[in-house]
């Protein structure tokens, strides 16, 4: 069985709502943040980063999201969630796997971490990187013109990478979608998704250490 091992408010919700949505056997180990936000030093004892999201399954031990994400479809998933390399969509399947962290989420760092510091509300470094940002937004819109999901009209893995940069980062960052037609329509429908609904109310940014 599968230890998701899951840190408040952090990626680590993906892989519960992963494991959800394959109707995997999984154990959840809750480690609560800090009161100054910080991972607690018992998640350091699991892996040596200290950082989540973690898994246990059997002997290993497997941190980063998008190595546990791929993990996870390519070992457990049956193929179910992933696209394989002969169907043409593989290679957009393959760049918003990689393009949730690389791109999007490194940049949205950036700006809360900028957004974080008063002396740095007026300056133009923050203007620029609050400029890149909507850029960034305006070009995943564009992208998802036309289609249901990112890697076109079938939910998989790609779609559960880009959650959570347009979803819970959101809500701590001072950004607008509602410009964003097609972002804001693909989020409805995630959220109406069961196997998401139950992944929130376990380990969502609302959710409490059970």
């Amino acid at each position: 069985m599968i230890t998701v091992c899951h840190l408040s408010t952090s990626r680590s919700e993906r892989i519960v709502w992963l494991l959800e949505e394959l109707g995997l056997d999984y154990k959840l180990e809750w480690f609560q943040r800090e009161a100054n936000n910080a991972a607690p030093a018992a998640l350091g004892q699991v892996h040596a980063l200290g950082k989540a999201p973690v898994i246990r399954d059997g002997d290993l031990v497997l941190a980063e999201s998008g190595a546990i994400v791929h993990y996870i479809v390519e070992r457990h998933g049956e193929g179910r969630l992933g696209i394989p390399p002969q169907d043409a969509r593989f290679a957009g399947y393959t760049y918003w796997m990689h393009f949730a962290e690389g791109s999007l989420m490194s940049l949205m760092l950036v700006a809360l971490a900028l957004s974080r510091i008063p002396e740095a509300k007026e300056s133009p470094v923050r203007a620029r990187i609050a400029g890149r940002l909507q850029k960034m937004l305006e070009f995943v819109d564009r992208e998802l013109e036309g289609h249901a999901y990112f890697a076109g009209d079938v939910f998989t893995a790609a779609d559960i990478m880009m959650s959570f940069p347009l979803t819970t980062m959101h809500r701590y960052m001072d950004f607008d979608l509602g410009s964003h037609a097609n972002v804001l329509a693909w989020i409805a429908r995630i959220e109406e998704r069961a196997p998401y609904r139950k992944a929130m109310a376990l380990a969502g940014p609302d959710a409490r250490a059970p």
